[in-house]
């Protein structure tokens, strides 16, 4: 039996052993229709119960506890298994009848024994992850003074516990600062550039690293040759070059590699930026002839008024400048369009792009302009600045954003000289310029990011960091590692991204409840300067909303295989009168199951199962 519980009994004790009215009620009940009246009219009892009880003064597992009844009470809504597609009801149903078997449907079971034992009010989230762990924090809570100069010392001595345990967790994770890992990719840089016959001043210079970007056959040979590969991640690569699939890594980013080992230990998330998964080539593969419509999960197509403009919001919208980027993310969401890395022939020439931006020109409510892509500031200086200076001439644009990876990928790119040419845009009082980019891990953080990051700081140009929450970047405190890397530079965290749900890309999605866990179990340890990035999923057509606003969402469903239905309430939600979004969440169960594969330990994670 795995940590997480697969035998038949164990799953039956522990469905069962919070609601024993509720299973008796669903044994007898002859009809579904009688088995929701049954079980409304004990739910709406528990919830009169919560209401009159006293919990011995844990408000907060009281709060817990009513969230819990009436989240189950939504579920038996008929309204919500019409938009869901399916009852929970019935799945519950079917267990207490023995029409279906546990071991069928096990993270359903794991869902709804968490869901019943909050009901209850045993949670545990009103103690919470410390107190639980921490010997001195059950001592501090004891017998604690509240008021006066004893109380703060008191309090004192707790905090420096619990930075002490965070600090320690943080530490696991890397940063590309510290001095033994800089070492090492220096080591490997000098592998690389013995490798090319290059010298310091063309491994400096970005268009060499541009024309050696490892791309198709003859890129996937000469990494083979340089890094050491797993079996998968070898085959999944030269499928995707075989197959024309977008594949490719800057010179400088393989140097973030481990170059002994493919065991990815310490490059897990270096490796998972560039290296496809299996599955997710193959998605690509059998999309190749729609993938311009399967695989636009944004729906950009229905929110682009001309060629290269995707508009959203009122007073936003986005120029895509071209179509290829330096290197590729694996989990891109414009994979539809992007044919493969540095794509010379896909840069546009100025001309190219003059009719969307005479658009821009002629619509003045736009006052924010993104320019992104594929990666822009892979553009000339001439096509680049050519359009700097067209939207520098539009008076109602008051700021520039620049969607650009080249930070982490190509930093060798952002010279003083091009920095110069950025911040002659910059008007005090009248327009803003800021980069946006997107680190998603301290391993990344590297001296080069930071030269780069001073530069553009230096001459007034704001940079932010767009974390995109993965799997392979959601362990505990890794983003919290990440974020306090990012302070170092001078970074500022902007978005905190739930992956964009599509099929392909299966091996990066996280349950929405990790990222509720995260920013409040541990980004909120973090001074607010450090954490001031939003968690926001993006509703196609629509765009972004924001997952920490609660009242914004409903849980309306568990399917039978453990997945949450959710109902994602639109940003347009109290101004105009548009449609939710139902989103399919991915399995809380199978989430932990591939962290236990991982070395993590699921109990590490309990709370994860109350964050609604």
């Amino acid at each position: 039996m795995d940590r997480l519980g697969c035998e038949k009994t164990s799953l039956n004790d522990r469905l069962w052993e919070n609601a024993k009215s509720i299973q008796m009620a669903l044994e007898v009940a002859e009809s579904l229709d009688s088995a929701r009246e049954s079980l409304l009219a004990i739910l709406h009892d528990m919830e009169d119960d919560a209401l009159c009880d006293d919990l011995g003064g844990d408000r907060l597992e009281w709060s817990v506890q009513l969230q819990s009844i009436q989240t189950l009470k939504g579920f038996l809504s008929l309204e919500n298994e019409a938009i869901a597609g399916m009852s929970t009801l019935q799945v519950l149903w079917d267990l207490a009848t023995e029409k279906k078997q546990m071991e069928s449907v096990a993270g359903f079971t794991d869902e709804l024994s968490h869901l019943f034992k909050a009901m209850r009010g045993e949670s545990g989230m009103g103690r919470g992850w410390l107190a639980k762990d921490s010997d001195f924090a059950e001592h501090y809570f004891e017998d604690l003074p509240q008021t006066g100069r004893r109380a703060a010392v008191r309090r004192s001595r707790f905090l420096d516990e619990m930075a002490e345990r965070v600090n320690q967790r943080v530490d696991e994770y890397p940063c590309g600062l510290d001095e033994t890992l800089a070492r090492e990719r220096e080591a490997n840089r000098k592998r690389i550039c013995e490798y090319y016959g290059a010298s310091a001043q063309d491994w400096s210079n970005w268009l060499w690293q541009a024309r050696h970007v490892l791309k198709g056959l003859d890129g996937f040979n000469i990494l083979r040759k340089l890094v050491p590969l797993r079996p998968k991640e070898a085959t999944a690569v030269h499928e995707a070059v075989r197959s024309g699939v977008p594949w490719g890594i800057t010179p400088y980013y393989l140097s973030l590699f481990d170059f002994n080992s493919s065991s990815r230990e310490f490059d897990e998330q270096v490796r998972s930026q560039v290296m496809p998964p299996l599955h997710l080539v193959r998605s690509m593969i059998e999309h190749q002839i729609d993938r311009g419509t399967a695989l636009d999960f944004m729906h950009e197509h229905d929110t682009s008024p001309m060629d290269r403009i995707t508009r959203r919001y009122p007073h936003v919208a986005i120029l895509k400048v071209c179509g290829t980027c330096p290197q590729i993310c694996t989990y891109c969401q414009r994979n539809w369009e992007i044919d493969d890395a540095m794509m010379w022939e896909r840069l546009p020439a100025e001309q190219d792009l003059d009719p969307a931006l005479d658009w821009f020109a002629q619509h003045p409510a736009i006052s924010d302009v993104l320019i992104t892509g594929g990666d822009p500031l892979i553009l000339s200086d001439d096509v680049l600045f050519h359009v700097l200076d067209r939207i520098a001439n539009m008076s109602h644009v008051r700021h520039v954003r620049i969607g650009t990876r080249v930070p982490v990928t190509l930093p060798m790119r952002v010279t003083p000289e091009f920095v110069d040419r950025l911040a002659s845009y910059v008007q005090p009082g009248e327009r803003n310029l800021s980069l946006v980019t997107h680190v998603e891990s301290g391993c990344e953080i590297t001296p080069e990011l930071a030269h780069a990051v001073a530069r553009l700081k230096s001459r007034g140009i704001s940079v932010f960091n767009q974390l995109v929450f993965t799997f392979q970047t959601s362990r505990r405190f890794q983003n919290m590692a990440t974020r306090i890397a990012l302070n170092r530079v001078g970074i500022t965290p902007y978005y905190t991204f739930y992956p964009k749900g599509k099929a392909e890309h299966r091996d990066y999605l996280v349950p929405i409840a990790r990222i509720l866990q995260e920013r409040k179990e541990e980004a909120r340890l973090l001074p607010g300067i450090f954490r001031m990035d939003e968690p926001v999923f993006n509703v196609p057509r629509l765009g972004k909303h924001h997952l920490r606003a609660g009242q914004d969402r409903e849980w309306i469903a568990v399917r039978s295989d453990g997945k949450r239905v959710y109902l994602i309430h639109p940003w347009e939600k109290g101004i105009a009168p548009v449609s939710p979004w139902v989103h399919v969440d991915v399995s809380i169960r199978d989430y932990l199951q591939r962290m236990e594969t991982w070395g993590e330990d699921p109990d590490d994670y309990d709370s994860i199962w109350y964050y609604i």
